[in-house]
């Protein structure tokens, strides 16, 4: 995701230092990154540190690790929190975080494993989510340790695919989602399972003719969100982004802001860290040196 991210430069010119510029306007004194509102935030720190890194700006390290260092080794944080946590800590220097930290991190990360093999949004839950296996295996991958239950993990988010090859982020889902089943596939892909290719080309369908993807097939508008993932999994997958991408460059110029970010969607009229890394991941991803990478 940072190559892919990084290759936005390339398309983005001169507007790449207006992105850094943005992105550093949402870091407050304390070390965070604020969201849509004044106080930091874990979460859009993640996406804040990510956005620098793919941009190759520089990172406050020691700012950043004062920030980070309050949580401890995220005993008391829900999966999403603590995923963040490990994702942060990965992107800041080695030489100034504990090398254990990440792996006590993972611990923690255990209390979520559900009963069905994958990972819940709630500590013991009995079956997981699709975007609680992506978060998972993203911590392990950072913590540069195995997950503890592969099999068990992929058996979980092939439980959540449905018959058009789409795949719901929880058990009962009534339809699939764009931004789940990007997420399953990519645990999928790291796990080396087979690809089901009714997936991809159910991704591949959710495009509309102005070019950006919508969530679910009974969502009206797209999103970047969705955009970015699809485009990120299709991808990493080795499939053909080819006929979309103009399309989808258009789209993803209608939710630029001068002032450097993203918008999530046309409705929208507050820019944040989150959605200005999907315009990276996403104008990445469509850039012609992309290469599958």
């Amino acid at each position: 995701m940072h190559r892919a991210a990084g290759r936005a430069k390339r398309l983005l010119g001169d507007s790449a230092e207006l992105v850094v510029e943005f992105i550093r306007s949402r870091m407050n004194n304390d070390g965070g990154f604020r969201g849509r509102g004044e106080q930091s935030d874990l979460y859009y720190t993640v996406f804040g540190l990510e956005g620098l890194v793919a941009l190759d700006a520089e990172v406050e390290v020691r700012r950043t690790l004062e920030y980070l260092q309050k949580f401890g080794n995220g005993g008391s944080l829900d999966l999403v929190h603590l995923a963040c946590l490990a994702r942060c800590r990965a992107d800041l220097s080695e030489a100034l975080v504990e090398s254990n930290i990440n792996r006590d991190t993972t611990q923690h990360i255990e209390k979520f494993h559900s009963g069905d093999g994958g990972y819940g949004n709630c500590a013991g839950a009995k079956e997981g989510t699709a975007y609680g296996c992506f978060l998972a295996l993203g911590a392990y991958q950072d913590a540069g340790v195995g997950v503890a239950d592969a099999a068990g993990l992929a058996s979980c988010v092939r439980s959540l695919q449905k018959e058009d090859g789409s795949f719901a982020n929880e058990p009962g889902g009534a339809v699939g989602s764009v931004p789940a089943t990007a997420a399953a596939l990519m645990v999928l892909h790291y796990l080396q399972e087979p690809i089901d290719f009714s997936s991809t080309d159910w991704l591949l369908g959710m495009f509309s003719e102005n070019g950006g993807s919508a969530a679910t097939v009974k969502t009206p508008v797209p999103d970047l969100l969705s955009t970015a993932t699809a485009l990120h999994a299709l991808s990493t997958l080795g499939v053909s982004i080819d006929r979309l991408r103009q399309q989808c460059l258009d789209f993803i110029d209608s939710l630029w802001s001068s002032e450097g970010g993203f918008y999530s969607t046309w409705a929208d009229d507050t820019l944040d860290c989150e959605y200005t890394y999907y315009g990276l991941l996403a104008i990445g991803r469509l850039s012609k040196q992309d290469e599958n990478q």
